[in-house]
């Protein structure tokens, strides 16, 4: 995006950690999206940290009714039995993108992390928002952000109803 675009997306950072939100341990994933999204010119505030479950649901009800162009999660995307916001995601979301989420799986094999395909993250679009899950790690951060950044501008273009 060019600087004449910068701030026109809003987007929303949820960090998904039961631990982070009861204030024991510091978020440290949910402020490398920000600085990336920042970059990409897109307005953001600071995380919103919120425990895994039912938080999810509500965060993300609550972002995409507010309007938000772009809302990426961080956390609660592993096999633990906690771990729900890819199906929480899911039942929101009225179109899947499973070639991105797929896409940032492979980023992170191929930069030498086979544990990447762990993550069961999910993306797609619900209303006109665009809702993608990344590991709570900050290299999945890393990895998924360094994907979104070539694709961010074209995909909310086409949420605009630009042109192919």
């Amino acid at each position: 995006m060019n600087s004449a675009e910068a701030g026109t997306h809003r987007a929303v950072v949820l960090t998904v950690s039961t631990r982070a939100a009861a204030g024991e341990y510091e978020d440290r994933s949910g402020p490398i999206i920000v600085e990336a999204l920042r970059e990409l010119g897109l307005s953001v505030g600071d995380p919103v940290i919120i425990a895994d479950g039912e938080p999810v649901r509500e965060a993300l009800t609550a972002a995409v009714g507010g309007g938000a162009e772009v809302v990426i999660t961080t956390g609660g995307t592993g096999i633990s039995p906690s771990d729900r916001t890819p199906e929480i995601t899911a039942d929101l979301l009225d179109v899947t993108l499973p070639h991105l989420a797929n896409a940032i799986a492979a980023y992170g094999v191929a930069h030498g992390v086979p544990t990447a395909v762990l993550s069961r993250g999910v993306a797609g679009v619900a209303g006109r928002t665009l809702v993608i899950n990344l590991p709570g790690s900050t290299g999945g951060v890393r990895d998924g952000m360094a994907v979104l950044g070539s694709i961010l501008p074209h995909a909310l273009a086409q949420l605009a109803g630009g042109d192919h």
